[in-house]
């Protein structure tokens, strides 16, 4: 699936992983492959993904390995919308 992370001052990471987790308002909730469509509001805690997308240049100090293997960002809020296998993730 698609993932694009984007925050008020640039999109941050586009392309292809293989699972999203994020921190929903009830809970954090992972999404996968062919994934219902969804749309939710996020709380602060960390977005994470598995898979190698493209981080944009100058932001990658944003975004810490994670001893499993997925990669992790700490935001503040945000939205989140899957549909037809394209995760964006607006986030604060």
């Amino acid at each position: 699936m698609y993932l694009e992370i984007v925050t008020p001052e640039a999109s941050l990471v586009s392309g292809e992983v293989e699972s999203v987790t994020v921190p929903g308002v009830e809970g954090p909730f992972q999404m996968l492959n062919n994934h219902a469509p969804i749309v939710s509001l996020l709380d602060a805690g960390k977005v994470k993904f598995r898979g190698n997308p493209t981080i944009a240049e100058g932001y990658e100090n944003k975004f810490v390995k994670e001893p499993d293997g997925k990669w992790s960002l700490e935001i503040n809020s945000g939205t989140v919308e899957l549909n037809n296998n394209k995760v964006i993730v607006l986030a604060d």
